[in-house]
């Protein structure tokens, strides 16, 4: 298993220190940019980390949320992209077509890059119609580390926010993962 954390505008700094991967929020909606972007990719591309991109996704616009994603998103070969889908500030969600659309959006604009879907386990089990993740499953549900309470496969755990975002991912080292992300 490796270690990960997926960070957003709101962790100013983190350390890298025994991680092998980080995930970046890039976007969200059509309209907002990480303004921590460039120097949290940074911190992990200096850490040798593999790197991840995600955009929060608004609902509507599916096809459009992806190419904002994609125009403002730094990756390069190697680098994975990821949708996570949960509910907005506003109390509204994208649906699970929304999702689906945007994943194969950036799948057909980004050929050569995995991309997954990150959602809680309750999206998951209770939102979700179609099954479709993508390229893998990156599930949020608290509690033991490599352990959600699923019965899908998936890709990456989050099992705790304390004190961030704090993730394993089935794969035995970080070749392998990067071997993996090069679709």
């Amino acid at each position: 298993m490796l270690h990960g954390v997926d960070v957003s505008a709101f962790q100013k700094d983190f350390d890298t220190d025994g991680l092998d991967f980080v995930f970046v929020k890039a976007t969200e909606g059509r309209s907002y940019v990480n303004p921590r972007l460039k120097s949290q990719v940074k911190r992990a591309r200096d850490a040798d980390c593999v790197v991840g991109f995600y955009h929060f996704l608004w609902p509507g616009n599916a096809k459009e949320q992806a190419r904002y994603f994609l125009d403002e998103t730094p990756a390069r070969e190697g680098d994975l992209l990821a949708v996570d889908w949960e509910q907005t500030g506003e109390g509204t969600r994208a649906s699970s077509t929304d999702k689906d659309r945007f994943i194969r959006e950036v799948k057909r604009l980004r050929p050569h890059h995995r991309v997954l879907l990150y959602c809680n386990r309750s999206f998951w089990l209770n939102h979700d119609t179609s099954s479709y993740a993508g390229d893998g499953l990156w599930i949020a549900d608290y509690g033991k580390a490599a352990a959600p309470r699923i019965e899908e496969a998936w890709r990456i755990h989050q099992y705790t926010d304390d004190p961030l975002d704090k993730n394993v991912a089935d794969f035995s080292s970080r070749e392998e993962m990067r071997a993996w992300s090069i679709a």
